[in-house]
């Protein structure tokens, strides 16, 4: 619960920015967001890797009861990820206007993009740290403070939103800062937190870099990378068929349907993320029997768990649509439908994302790889760039829930073909 609670505050950051931005901002610079958004993703991405693909790695030391070496993996998978997203970091900042334009920016819209960008990318690092430390908390045994921090960092977005862009009318650059001085603090607690005596199995033991620890902590996580690279490529590919068919209102749309996503789908992956250390843990210690229990109630949650949250979607298609879009009855009618027609998809969700999060907890980044790649780069791609030409806009909207439906046979395929590997032994 506390994991699932990270991952919901995680979320909103971008849910406040984008809800005062396009109530006082305007429309215009809440597409603009979402157009530039889809690179930030690649940048934010290092955390989650390095964070599920590091947490892999730590659990399974930690369940050979070898917690000096476990210590000294956490000093170096980190040390990487901060240098990693310092240097992209970097890379961003200078050339964000010509990403902006190659994303489908023109005109104001990539003033708007550079403006937003600019002041946020210095602060991905610490975003970064946030998001690396979130499983790694579970596995310190202490998910609760990683809540604690992750609260307290959401409510700080929420308060400098309301201060720099409500109050004092900073716009996209208040939004921006709002953001980056949240991510200091869920990104700058927990670093030092591990850098001291905390009472747990992990804290920072600096050591060499050694190479082979990092590219299996990398190769874990690479689900992760092939997830976030694709929803991006997969979110350019909307923006792009939207500006086609229906124009910069149809990308403000999609935004709106995305922020709230985050929020549904923090659920799965927060799942994910605080089973992720069990499993991990339980494949290191030989331990069958828990895992093949922690896997099938899992299945038994998230199917659950897809059901209710699709049911929650539908109900609260309308008001959510109009706490972003009620300045503009036409945006409005339009976010309300696109978002009932994509909330189908939360039925089959939860399962795939499961799938994904426990392969990678086994340290089996090739299938968990294959299902993240097929969900989001091949069968979503695929959908929202055909379908329109079939059904218009609808085809646009149902895309994702057919993607996720196909993805579901491809999981369900590996769970009955890795099911022997999985427990060689009968508990």
């Amino acid at each position: 619960m506390p994991s699932i609670a990270m991952m919901i505050f995680t979320s909103i950051y971008s849910v406040v920015d984008g809800f005062f931005v396009s109530n006082y901002a305007g429309k215009e610079a809440f597409a603009a967001i979402n157009l530039v958004w889809p690179f930030l993703g690649i940048l934010f991405m290092i955390g989650y890797i390095s964070g599920s693909g590091g947490t892999a790695v730590v659990s399974q030391t930690l369940g050979e009861k070898d917690e000096d070496r476990a210590c000294r993996y956490l000093f170096m998978i980190t040390a990487a990820a901060v240098a990693v997203s310092v240097v992209l970091s970097v890379l961003g900042f200078v050339f964000i206007r010509e990403i902006s334009i190659a994303l489908g920016a023109s005109g104001k819209l990539i003033t708007y993009c550079v403006r937003y960008s600019r002041v946020l990318i210095p602060f991905v690092p610490f975003y970064v740290l946030q998001a690396h430390f979130q499983a790694l908390m579970v596995a310190a045994e202490r998910p609760k403070l990683g809540f604690l921090i992750t609260l307290l960092s959401g409510l700080t977005n929420i308060f400098l939103d309301f201060l720099f862009v409500g109050v004092f009318k900073w716009s996209l650059e208040g939004a921006a800062l709002a953001s980056g001085g949240s991510m200091v603090i869920g990104g700058g607690i927990p670093l030092i937190f591990f850098m001291v005596r905390n009472g747990t199995p992990l804290r920072f033991k600096k050591a060499p870099m050694e190479w082979k620890i990092i590219a299996k902590a990398a190769t874990n996580g690479a689900s992760e990378f092939i997830a976030n690279v694709s929803i991006s490529i997969s979110s350019f590919a909307y923006n792009l068929q939207l500006l086609k068919y229906v124009g910069a209102d149809g990308v403000a749309a999609y935004g709106v349907i995305m922020y709230v996503n985050f929020i549904f789908m923090a659920v799965f992956f927060g799942y994910g993320m605080g089973s992720a250390p069990i499993i991990g843990y339980n494949f290191g210690a030989r331990t069958y029997g828990e895992l093949k229990n922690v896997f099938f109630k899992s299945l038994k949650l998230m199917a659950t768990a897809g059901v209710l949250l699709t049911g929650a979607a539908l109900a609260l298609a309308g008001p959510l649509a109009y706490l972003y879009t009620g300045y503009d009855h036409e945006l409005y009618l339009m976010t309300r439908h696109a978002f009932a027609c994509y909330s189908t998809a939360f039925v089959f969700m939860g399962i795939n994302v499961y799938a994904s999060a426990y392969f990678t907890a086994l340290g089996n980044g090739l299938v968990s790889g294959i299902i993240s790649s097929l969900r989001t780069l091949v069968f979503q791609l695929g959908a929202v760039l055909i379908l329109p030409g079939i059904f218009g806009i609808e085809g646009i909207w149902f895309a994702v829930c057919i993607a996720e439906i196909l993805t579901l046979f491809v999981t369900i395929g590996f769970f009955l073909k890795e099911n022997r590997k999985l427990f060689p032994v009968e508990a």
